[in-house]
């Protein structure tokens, strides 16, 4: 393959190929998840679901998109199942003890992908570009909240006091901008997922933490 072949299939396939990584990341958080918590298969893909689905299916509420995209493609939800089939015959059998930090790292390429892409989306629905990079937020960020509620945690993103919506919402404007500058779309949705996770994953490495507040 030359590289004018490889640039036009980039340009082709960029956007698929970014919400298959982005679904997966989030997938692969939710089962660490689960397994940390020990539930059974049942759970385990159910908190998988909701953390892959949960983000992207609210912003295609909000925006009155039909079907959803996980309706749309029901490889998604067979995926999910062998993933926690395939995740609980492999933890049981190599008895692996998965930590919390282990979540955050596939978390923060969900969390990337996921907000420069619903960033994205929502612009070329109409929206003007405060409201696009919220519903970017929202993708990227609801997702693990349903993840940590259902495991009776309280949600990651509000209690941890490091950068997470946040880095999200700074992300979201470098896709406005580069689109607002006619960026070829793949380019734009990139570079946003790599300012929003190399973000995160500084925080994540350096300690950094938002103000709290003083009692």
């Amino acid at each position: 393959m030359n590289p004018n072949d490889l640039i036009n299939w980039i340009a082709a396939n960029g956007k698929l190929t970014f919400e298959v990584l982005g679904t997966l990341a989030f997938a692969i958080s939710g089962l660490i998840e689960a397994a940390r918590k020990r539930l059974d298969i049942v759970g385990m893909a159910m908190v998988t679901g909701f953390t892959a689905f949960g983000g992207g299916t609210l912003r295609d509420i909000l925006l009155d998109r039909r079907p959803f995209f996980w309706v749309q493609n029901e490889l998604w939800l067979w995926v999910i199942l062998a993933i926690c089939a395939l995740a609980m015959i492999f933890l049981r059998s190599r008895h692996l003890e998965v930590t919390e930090r282990a979540t955050q790292w596939p978390d923060a390429l969900g969390l990337g992908i996921f907000a420069s892409g619903g960033t994205y989306i929502s612009l070329h629905s109409g929206m003007p570009p405060l409201v696009a990079v919220l519903m970017g937020v929202i993708t990227a960020v609801f997702g693990g909240v349903l993840r940590d509620v259902v495991v009776n945690e309280i949600p990651r993103a509000f209690n941890d006091h490091q950068p997470y919506s946040v880095v999200a919402f700074l992300g979201g404007w470098v896709v406005v901008l580069l689109d607002a500058l006619n960026v070829n779309d793949v380019l734009a949705i990139g570079a946003g997922a790599v300012v929003i996770t190399g973000l995160r994953i500084c925080a994540m490495t350096f300690g950094w933490r938002l103000p709290t507040w003083k009692v």
